[in-house]
């Protein structure tokens, strides 16, 4: 009998359509169930020994909440035996998706077992979840962006490391990192069979990109990080199966069913006994030539527009043509933002690297983006690229094309008649969150649009004290001037724009919910606080009025 591995996890939902993700331990037909008798049902597909499905649920009605069962070959799997969660359901939204809550956040140790101690401190998601189990009917987020690093394959649990040393043993590389698409699995299994996490991704519906640290650290930082990798032994098989693990895991569950049906990849591995081959050579495709694969997708909510873009797998690694984004995929956000203008009242970009950072930080990045490129010499150079890859310099700001791009696309989206109430940049990676909002320079044009950059991470992770200081430091009046020195030795050129910290910082596990209704837009920040006697609750840190 057919037992269920892993979730289900609700992905795509609108009006009268969702998908489900499982696991299962053998192949099977894994079927989706509602009380109206709406539902659906799918085969699953084997990757590397392991059986999974997206299930296609039709024919909800819109503005309900439909509890749900998962069966396999028509045994009941879901909901657990003796469950203390709530059924799960699927929330169809009304066509008009009049009120949308997005909560966002990235960075997420899994949560250890109850008798080891979590050095992360508590758990936002699991929190989350254990308020909305408490009371199933009170408000809850529409979708939850998980803006990177779901999973951690180079910092690895304490568990995770016991179980690698005596899968495989721990003396030669990557030692105690995962290495196949196997160790991937079992990140996974980590994470995702918290019971908490489980239950919470069953019935909130997620949208999900990569950050480094789902594949390693620091991934894709530089050409010459690239070439120092792939010549290490280990490296092919790494990339391979993290690419591999995260379209199985995170990117089908993103596309809405119509990009499903349309995908070669998708059709080609279901239409095989064993899909295992047909993903490898497309992740070595993907690996080799990133600008053959698209990460990045769209998502609409009512007239509420997200655009998750890859800012990991996308990136032009050539010193003197650096960009964030290749040719394709600039030019597949650029029709994305600018399609059918007045269609939406709020555009939300989310992209796991902050756009605007604190300001030291931001020219530190340009100024080492200037070095590593030879602005001050071959010495220089080297210097530059040491330090890139020792400091994590390598967000929007070391890509200065790329952040003057962002920043016209946003200028020109946001003016004129049919200009949406807000622009936002969401993004997590930087350990802490904050509000910052740019302002254009003088001559240039600015949009009408509210523009505001909001960063929300840890989800459940470590927060030392050296990072509190740095970034406290980066956003302070003496540190935007050392910054200014940065800029000028070198020899770097105004941004397009200017900006403020006009919240933060805040440093805790915690996530952001943007509420958006009409052309008014709410953002509240909740952390997660350990109470008297060891239960732990989101506390409201901030609240306020974006539009």
């Amino acid at each position: 009998m057919a037992g269920l591995r892993l979730g289900p996890l609700l992905r795509y939902v609108d009006g009268s359509s969702a998908t489900i993700w499982v696991e299962a331990s053998r192949p099977c037909t894994a079927e989706v169930r509602c009380p109206d008798g709406t539902g659906g049902e799918s085969r699953t597909f084997q990757i590397a020994g392991h059986h999974y499905a997206l299930i296609p649920v039709t024919g909800l009605t819109p503005g309900t909440r439909s509890p749900y069962e998962v069966l396999l070959d028509g045994v009941q799997v879901w909901p657990l035996p003796d469950s203390r969660f709530p059924p799960s359901v699927i929330h169809t939204p009304v066509d008009d998706h009049e009120t949308v809550r997005v909560a966002f956040g990235s960075c997420r140790w899994a949560t250890p077992a109850a008798d080891e101690k979590d050095p992360g401190g508590p758990d936002a998601l699991d929190t989350l979840a254990a308020r909305i189990a408490a009371d199933p009917e009170s408000e809850r987020p529409d979708v939850l962006l998980l803006l990177g690093d779901q999973v951690y394959a180079d910092e690895v649990s304490e568990a995770t490391r016991r179980w690698l040393e005596a899968r495989r043993g721990l003396n030669e590389p990557p030692g105690a990192e995962v290495a196949d698409y196997e160790e991937y699995t079992h990140l996974y299994y980590e994470s995702w069979l918290d019971p908490e996490i489980r239950w919470l991704l069953s019935t909130v519906p997620s949208c999900m990109i990569f950050d480094d640290h789902d594949v390693i650290d620091d991934w894709n930082t530089s050409e010459a990080w690239v070439a120092d990798m792939r010549a290490t032994p280990w490296w092919r098989e790494r990339i391979l199966s993290g690419l591999m693990s995260y379209w199985v895991h995170q990117h089908l569950g993103n596309l809405p069913p119509e990009r499903l049906a349309e995908d070669p990849l998708y059709e080609a591995v279901r239409a095989t006994p064993d899909g295992t081959d047909a993903l490898r050579a497309f992740a070595a495709r993907a690996d080799n030539d990133p600008a053959s694969v698209r990460w990045s997708y769209r998502r609409d909510f009512g007239r509420t527009r997200l655009l998750m873009v890859d800012s990991r797998a996308a990136r032009v690694l050539d010193e003197k043509n650096r960009s964030m984004l290749d040719p394709a995929q600039e030019a597949w956000l650029r029709e994305q933002v600018l399609e059918e203008p007045g269609s939406y009242d709020h555009l939300l970009i989310g992209t796991s690297l902050p756009w605007l950072l604190p300001n030291l930080v931001h020219d530190a990045e340009g100024w080492n983006a200037a070095l590593c490129r030879g602005e001050r010499g071959e010495r220089w150079a080297r210097f530059g690229e040491n330090l890139r890859r020792a400091a994590d310099l390598e967000h929007w700001a070391a890509f200065p094309s790329s952040f003057d791009s962002l920043a016209e696309l946003i200028a020109e989206a946001g003016s004129g008649p049919q200009a949406p109430a807000t622009v936002c940049v969401l993004s997590g990676d930087v350990h802490h969150a904050y509000i910052a909002e740019p302002v254009w320079r003088e001559g240039l044009p600015g949009p009408d649009a509210r523009v505001l950059q909001l960063t929300c991470s840890p989800v459940h992770n470590s927060i030392p004290l050296s990072i509190r200081l740095g970034f406290r430091f980066g956003w302070s009046g003496v540190g935007r001037a050392i910054g200014r020195r940065f800029a000028r030795h070198g020899r770097l050129e105004r941004p397009p724009v200017d900006w403020r910290k006009t919240g933060g910082p805040w440093f805790g596990n915690q996530l952001m919910t943007l509420t958006l209704r009409g052309r008014s837009a709410r953002l509240r920040l909740d952390q997660a606080r350990q109470e008297r006697g060891g239960e732990a609750r989101l506390r409201t840190i901030v609240e306020s009025e974006l539009s």
